[in-house]
């Protein structure tokens, strides 16, 4: 089993971690290392433990075995010291787009002045500045995830969970949104951990790409894109990108040879 190297030396370490629900093995001992500024694909079959994983990673749930770091500290079982972005926008319907914008900070006792003002800077700088004050129902789908990524930015949390962000959008407004992302990851260097079921999504975002193994969830193996940014849509069709996107779906799929297989990690 590969060992990450010393968890100084990173934005996130995973060191060990599993996790076990009774007699249920969700996560098998897993090590990852991510470098601060890195964007990382996770993909895997439904029921690998990405979620698990997401859940220990965000202090969610205490990991059965091992710990996380964040640039070198200790924060195994800790909530609050990453954004955490679900699927569902989780937007409050009674809220304007500003204030959802700001929810953590009201949550804690009150947003205040320079709060406000910076969510509504985030707003006007990434798309919705005519629409600070509209309420949730009178958004799309594409400017609820905007609103809710938002939030998860005005945070201040250097690492991002996303857990398939964009899954419930139609194609097109996807497309779109992952271009958005891609622009906002550029100027904000974030590190940024992205959960997907779709290959494309994965390759076209990521640096490396996470492919696990069906319950007990394990790394398969950790793929590097070598594919230069920015991106277009153009290179869904490059050579590189469908020899990249062969190889992850026989890794997922390839369930012949998952018995006993070893942890691959960098």
């Amino acid at each position: 089993m590969t060992k990450p190297r010393e968890p100084s030396g990173f934005k996130l370490v995973l060191d060990g971690v599993s996790q076990r629900f009774g007699e249920t093995q969700a996560l098998a001992e897993t090590h990852l290392s991510v470098a601060a500024g890195e964007f990382v694909s996770v993909v895997g079959p439904s029921g690998c433990g990405k979620s698990t994983l997401f859940n220990v990673v965000a202090g969610v749930l205490t990991p059965s075995t091992g710990r996380v770091f964040i640039d070198g500290r200790d924060v195994t079982g800790r909530a609050g010291e990453v954004g955490y972005m679900l699927q569902k926008d989780l937007l409050l319907p009674w809220r304007t787009v500003v204030d959802n914008i700001v929810l953590g900070a009201i949550l804690k006792g009150g947003a205040s002045r320079a709060e406000r003002a910076e969510g509504v800077a985030l707003a006007r700088r990434y798309g919705l500045g005519d629409f600070i004050n509209h309420y949730p129902a009178a958004l799309s789908g594409g400017m609820r995830q905007r609103v809710a990524l938002m939030r998860t930015l005005a945070m201040h949390r250097d690492v991002m969970l996303l857990d398939e962000p964009f899954g419930a959008l139609d194609s097109q407004t996807r497309l779109s949104m992952q271009q958005w992302l891609l622009g906002i990851w550029a100027e904000q260097k974030r590190t940024v951990v992205f959960v997907t079921h779709d290959i494309d999504e994965a390759i076209l975002l990521a640096d490396r790409v996470v492919v696990m193994s069906p319950r007990p969830g394990r790394i398969r193996e950790i793929i590097p894109v070598p594919l230069a940014r920015p991106r277009p849509m153009s290179i869904l069709t490059d050579p590189v990108f469908s020899a990249l996107k062969a190889r992850i779906l026989g890794l997922i799929y390839d369930t012949a040879s998952l018995a006993g297989e070893t942890v691959h990690a960098a």
